[in-house]
């Protein structure tokens, strides 16, 4: 930026007191300072921001090398698994076992659960019931207990 030393520092300090004057000189030094510190802080966001945004691109970037990369094992992947599969239908002579429809593409069975309503509990007791039998729905502290149980004090 500018070279400035302590000489060129001074001259600019000793010019600002004659014109300025001895009594507006400190507030228009930390009006400057201020406004000094107000650039800073500007261009560090504005720095800040440019980083960023070259970080993303590189991210950017990696992500998609990643997916190409993945997207080619899958690809080499299903290749060699029907290659397999060919081969082996072929040493076994199962072609025609899978179930196909006429398309020729292969129908799989949908999945379906044992249980038929396996999120409802089977077991699962009544509030009426544990209320008329004295079951206890509630837990109690030791200390909640005693308080309770304790018996009153005679007057």
């Amino acid at each position: 930026m500018i070279d400035l030393g302590v000489s060129k520092i001074a001259l600019i300090g000793a010019v600002a007191l004659i014109v300025i004057g001895p009594e507006k000189l400190p507030r228009v030094a930390r009006t400057v300072g201020t406004l000094l510190g107000k650039a800073q802080r500007y261009v560090a966001d504005v720095k800040q921001e440019v980083n960023r945004s070259m970080e993303l691109d590189e991210l950017k970037k990696m992500k998609d090398t990643v997916e190409e990369a993945a997207r080619d094992v899958e690809n080499s992947i299903q290749t060699n698994a029907s290659d397999f599969e060919k081969s082996w239908s072929d040493a076994t002579g199962l072609a025609g076992s899978s179930h196909t429809d006429l398309s020729g593409e292969q129908q799989f069975p949908q999945y379906k659960h044992p249980k038929k309503k396996w999120r409802l509990k089977t077991a699962a007791t009544p509030q009426w019931y544990k209320a008329r039998s004295g079951v206890r729905t509630r837990s109690q502290s030791g200390a909640a207990r005693v308080a309770r149980f304790r018996p009153p004090k005679p007057n």
